[in-house]
């Protein structure tokens, strides 16, 4: 796990992660959806959503907002394949991160 300078300590760390596998390169829209914690900071989520989606600052900060408050949030909408190393990189970081598709 990379060093997060953000990183709150907290007595239990849960991650939860909804594998869906599909090795066949399908083309069908799917979304990233982060889901909210009680371990990684706002300035985390925004750090990460900025260097691995490409995000802007005012975007990050509002999708870090709708992931505190509703919960969860669509961080990306593009095809499984394109997806796919998007979230691995956002579960590297150690957010709360799965595919779906529509």
């Amino acid at each position: 796990m990379p060093i997060n300078p953000f990183y709150e300590e907290s007595a239990e760390e849960v991650i939860v992660e909804k594998e869906i596998t599909d090795d066949t390169g399908t083309k069908e829209p799917a979304q990233l959806i982060v889901y909210n914690d009680d371990v990684n900071t706002f300035d985390w989520v925004i750090e990460s959503l900025v260097s691995v989606l490409r995000h802007t600052s005012e975007q990050a900060e509002q999708l870090s907002m709708i992931i505190h408050t509703k919960g969860k949030a669509t961080v990306k909408t593009a095809p499984f394949n394109e997806l796919r190393p998007k979230k691995d990189a956002l579960v590297e970081r150690g957010l709360s991160a799965v595919i779906e598709e529509f």
